[in-house]
């Protein structure tokens, strides 16, 4: 039985709505147990009445979230970080996908912070390929970062970046000489999952070209470990 999946896409770009719809047919064209019924808004104050229309309906599961949005006409919310609070008090289980041109780090911190988005990515980093396999991630193991924002998250104190319980089991498993071959049972996670957080956990910490020790080296001085 196929699996349906509500998708809002907010976005003020028509292009771009374009892109994410092609990526999600895409993905269903790969899983055929999986389909995703589409919607779309353009501002701040179409995507409150889908989502009024959404809780008395099936909700949503997965939403695209542009940043610089028209704000509502009643100027309560004025971009789209308010609007993905919005959001979370409404459908607490969403996963939401971040995509902004604003690459400057305060900006960047802010929306973190505020809504710890499943995916995030920043425009000039999309392609159909960066999609479909920030689609894929975010629906099987999130969450799914671009590079930019993977390099402002390097550039961050690690203090600040929030590890999620798997990321710190696995870094414990891996301090304590845990083989990798062991980690998918332990995590509960596929083996591919376990190396995706591993390498983003490298990227994070600025040890990507070096080996275990010095991620784990980076880790406890972060106070990780």
């Amino acid at each position: 039985m196929k699996k349906i999946f509500n998708v809002l896409v907010v976005d003020d770009h028509p292009l771009i709505v374009k892109a994410y719809q092609k990526a999600l047919e895409h993905v269903s064209e790969e899983n055929l147990n999986c389909h995703f019924n589409f919607e779309s808004a353009n501002d701040c104050d179409t995507a409150v009445i889908k989502i009024e229309q959404a809780l008395i309906q099936d909700g949503f599961d997965l939403v695209f979230l542009d940043i610089s949005l028209p704000p509502t006409k009643d100027g309560k919310m004025i971009s789209g970080e308010e609007l993905g609070v919005r959001l979370r008090q409404a459908f607490p289980e969403v996963k939401i996908i971040v995509s902004t041109s604003h690459n400057k780090n305060i900006r960047l911190n802010s929306i973190f912070k505020s809504l710890d988005p499943e995916g995030f990515l920043i425009k000039n980093d999309l392609t159909s390929e960066v999609l479909v396999e920030a689609i894929n991630t975010i629906m099987t193991d999130p969450p799914y970062y671009s590079k930019t924002v993977l390099k402002f998250l390097r550039k961050t104190s690690s203090n600040d970046f929030v590890l999620d319980k798997v990321d710190r089991q696995l870094l414990y498993e891996i301090s304590r000489g845990t083989k990798m071959k062991e980690l998918p049972d332990i995590l509960m996670l596929s083996i591919a999952a376990v190396e995706r957080r591993k390498r983003i956990l490298k990227e994070v910490f600025n040890v990507e070209d070096k080996g275990d020790r010095e991620l784990i080296q980076a880790a406890e001085n972060a106070g990780f470990i």
